[in-house]
């Protein structure tokens, strides 16, 4: 089954967060091995990606919330394990000869 968002295919769950939030999702969580200066223009285009849209963190917050709810029956598949049988030791006392 194909999911399609505003027209644009989402494979992978970092596809429907960066289609959700309309940025990709390195520039909120950075990639490894970024240097400094491209760590600061990151930062700097997150802030004003913000200042642009006061709304987005809570809009992020509520399409997470969102999403848990509709899938929380996959996302914590549990379980519940059954109580250990406990072997009880029957304990007998035999008089000493």
């Amino acid at each position: 089954m194909r999911s399609y968002i505003s027209g644009h295919q989402a494979v992978t769950p970092a596809d429907y967060v960066e289609l959700a939030l309309g940025t990709p999702v390195e520039l909120w969580l950075g990639v490894e091995g970024e240097s400094e200066m491209e760590r600061a223009a990151r930062l700097d285009a997150a802030r004003d990606i913000l200042a642009e849209n006061p709304g987005m963190p809570d809009d992020a917050i509520r399409i997470a919330a969102a999403a848990i709810e509709d899938h929380a029956a996959e996302l914590f598949n549990v379980v519940p394990l059954g109580r250990p049988v406990s072997r009880r030791r029957s304990v007998r006392k035999e008089a000493a000869a």
